[in-house]
């Protein structure tokens, strides 16, 4: 019995690798494509082809992407180091001995 929990442990602690990983995908694309993104339509659409109000726009976006994986990280490792509750054994029985 406690090899099948320690393997759902693995188990468990993989899966939540490859998440980790997948975030950090998501938000490695996200600060270059966010950031670049927010400097061309600001400087369009925004404020009217002014530069400075522009790259001003791009690094908030740039720093609102890293408190937001920042937070997610946090998050995560709270998740992830709760205690588990402790699987309760049936009591054991005559019949068991």
């Amino acid at each position: 019995m406690s090899e099948q929990v320690a393997m759902s442990k693995v188990n468990a602690d993989t899966a939540a690798a490859g998440g980790v990983l997948f975030k950090l995908i998501i938000f490695s694309i996200s600060l270059g494509v966010v950031p670049l993104a927010s400097y061309f339509l600001s400087l369009n659409y925004l404020w009217d082809q002014n530069s400075t109000f522009a790259a001003i726009t791009a690094v908030v976006a740039a720093n609102i992407v890293l408190v937001a994986y920042i937070v997610v990280s946090v998050l995560e490792d709270r998740q992830q180091n709760k205690p588990r509750p402790a699987e309760k054994e049936p009591p054991e029985t005559k019949k068991d001995k």
